[in-house]
């Protein structure tokens, strides 16, 4: 490993977010929307930035102005963005959401014909950096078209598949022509990662199980070295093959929950780093989920460590956290 070695370099989606400054109502009587850098790979490395992790990012954006946007934004964030081309053809992505507190979040992709980040090729990455990094994180999403899903196998084969390789499961059927072929191409993938991480559904198209125990069991049978299960409602689950920790959520009253997956994801980034054991770990995360659970956006929601600890102490996300 360099000297310079990231903390963290993540691979995928990047798109503009727009969403409602009303809740309660559909998109057809919204007339007023915030702008935010969006998309869940980069969300990460903003989250992982909050807690002081060097991160940086793989991606693409449409040479237009929402894709100037989002390189500005990542800077502002304190991501990497040399990482992130510029198809010339091909508009940045958007991405709509209605908010129906507490549960209902539908969103609108804008990506077709072809999201930029989709576009990556083998010999567009930087598999030096991938390699070097202390954590390389990758999105089902990412393997849903190609040339997109070669670049990750090509990114994988350069690892070698060293410790701290993450697969988040990030299961979007939109993007797939059918789950037959996502449960086809996710279960390959699971031979190149040593972490995996998704909720009940994610974990049933990557293993077949939507059981947590059985879900963990049958992601650590496929060689990881930590599977993390996200509950819902029921916490979070995460197992070794010598421990197994669940922890229960954080109360929240809940403002839009689009985003919290990935401020979970950034903060396990950081406790993984810092080698912390698997109830602090999951504790942490969890926290940190909350805290953008009660926020509108997402990437600039991502909380401080700072603000996770004093969450934890709490025992709640408090309406001075939002």
């Amino acid at each position: 490993m360099s000297a310079d070695a990231l903390d963290l370099i993540a691979i995928g989606r990047l798109g503009v977010d727009l969403y409602p400054l009303r809740s309660g109502v559909g998109l057809e009587d919204v007339d007023t929307f915030g702008r935010f850098l969006g998309g869940s790979a980069a969300n990460v490395t903003v989250a992982a930035a909050r807690h002081g992790r060097s991160a940086a990012l793989v991606s693409a954006v449409g040479d237009d102005p929402f894709g100037r946007y989002l390189q500005r934004e990542l800077g502002r964030f304190g991501v990497d963005a040399l990482e992130v081309s510029v198809h010339p053809s091909l508009k940045t992505p958007l991405t709509f959401c209605e908010i129906f507190p507490p549960d209902d979040f539908p969103l609108y992709f804008y990506r077709e014909p072809l999201a930029p980040d989709l576009t990556l090729e083998p010999d567009q990455l930087p598999l030096q950096r991938i390699t070097d990094a202390r954590i390389y994180w990758s999105t089902v999403t990412g393997l849903s078209r190609e040339p997109s899903r070669a670049a990750h196998q090509a990114a994988w084969e350069n690892r070698g598949r060293r410790p701290l390789t993450v697969l988040d499961l990030d299961w979007r059927p939109m993007f797939w022509p059918s789950p037959g072929e996502a449960r086809e191409v996710v279960s390959a993938a699971l031979d190149q990662v040593t972490v995996a991480v998704g909720n009940l559904e994610e974990c049933e198209i990557a293993v077949g199980e939507r059981d947590p125990q059985r879900a963990g069991r049958a992601l650590l049978h496929r060689g990881l070295e930590l599977a993390v299960v996200k509950m819902g409602p029921q916490g979070v689950l995460a197992m070794t093959e010598d421990e197994s920790v669940q922890v229960p959520p954080l109360p929240v009253e809940v403002v839009n929950g689009l985003g919290a997956g990935d401020a979970f994801g950034g903060a396990l980034v950081h406790g993984l780093l810092a080698g912390w054991d698997l109830h602090r770990l999951l504790t942490f995360a969890n926290a940190a989920g909350a805290i953008v659970a009660g926020r509108l956006e997402c990437s600039s929601a991502m909380p401080t460590t700072d603000e996770v600890d004093a969450a934890i102490a709490a025992g709640r996300v408090t309406g001075e956290d939002r």
